[in-house]
């Protein structure tokens, strides 16, 4: 296989790996890096040897989310081959063009891993910004460095949050609101506390304790490890949660259009300077503390 974003492994036992290789852009996403990805993922689904994929990531920061550097209309032009949904007004101008591209390279690609029929564990350290939860939520599993934080800043650019909305399932409706209300991030330990990170550990020994965790998993048969996660994730839809997520996205339209309306682009300009400021701002009092 030939990627340019990211790089499959196997390095261990019934165990595949991709990992996230933009470091010098803090593996910002863009639509080639989420496409490979899902190439990825399938051909580890496709390989029998296969019982365990592990999704992690060069550098400081596991992603900064989106690659907020596209110019939209030739991403628009690019469109033309979807992976998930058969898509209507591809090419189109404003929402109409808009609209189907995120169905699928957002909420499309994030539901297919979630329900990928094989154990998905998130390797995750430093940073973990808005469009990056949506390569670690749908992960089965996450596993933390001490230094990581988890961030969805982008109500600021006038939007109600990333695409791929579980966030009340991730951290709580209350807590979910506080993050999305003033973009502050909620880090590790606290993430482990609401149930949203499985483990905690040291960066150095990040890599060492997922491998191990995915080697135990892969001692189980396929068949029931396929099945748990099925039962697992019946039960997220009993609660509501692909019906959520729809109607999250069809809100999250709706900030577009209005964008599209006021400014001519998908978001309120002012958001990024903004959420970047306040990034850096935090990041110093951090450091200053320690």
């Amino acid at each position: 296989m030939s990627f340019t974003r990211i790089r499959y492994d196997r390095p261990a036992d019934h165990v595949a790996r991709v990992t996230l290789a933009r470091p010098e852009v803090r593996n910002a996403q863009d639509f080639t890096m989420l496409y490979e990805i899902d190439e990825a993922l399938t051909t580890a689904g496709k390989d029998h040897d296969v019982k365990v994929v592990v999704l992690a990531a060069d550098g400081q920061d596991f992603s900064a989310g989106h690659d907020l550097g596209f110019d939209m209309e030739e991403v628009k032009g690019s469109f033309t081959d979807p992976v998930v949904h058969q898509t209507t007004g591809d090419g189109q101008p404003g929402i109409e063009g808009w609209m189907p591209m995120e169905c699928d390279a957002y909420v499309g690609l994030c539901q297919r891993w979630r329900d990928f029929p094989k154990p998905l564990i998130a390797q995750v350290q430093g940073r973990v910004i808005a469009g990056g939860l949506m390569l670690v939520w749908p992960c089965d599993l996450i596993v933390a460095s001490r230094d990581a934080s988890f961030r969805d800043p982008v109500v600021a650019f006038g939007v109600n949050g990333h695409e791929y909305f579980v966030h009340p399932w991730e951290w709580g409706h209350r807590k979910a609101k506080e993050l999305l209300f003033t973009g502050n991030a909620m880090d590790a330990e606290e993430a482990r506390a609401v149930g949203m990170v499985n483990h905690v550990v040291d960066r150095d020994d990040l890599e060492d304790f997922t491998l191990r965790l995915a080697g135990r998993i892969a001692t189980r048969p396929m068949f029931g490890l396929k099945l748990a996660k099925m039962s697992v994730n019946a039960a997220l839809d009993a609660q509501g949660q692909s019906d959520a997520v729809r109607t999250a996205f069809a809100y999250h339209q709706i900030g577009h259009a209005n964008a599209f309306h006021r400014f001519g682009q998908v978001m309120d300009p002012d958001g990024p300077p903004m959420v970047r400021k306040e990034i850096r701002e935090q990041s110093a009092a951090r450091a200053d503390h320690a």
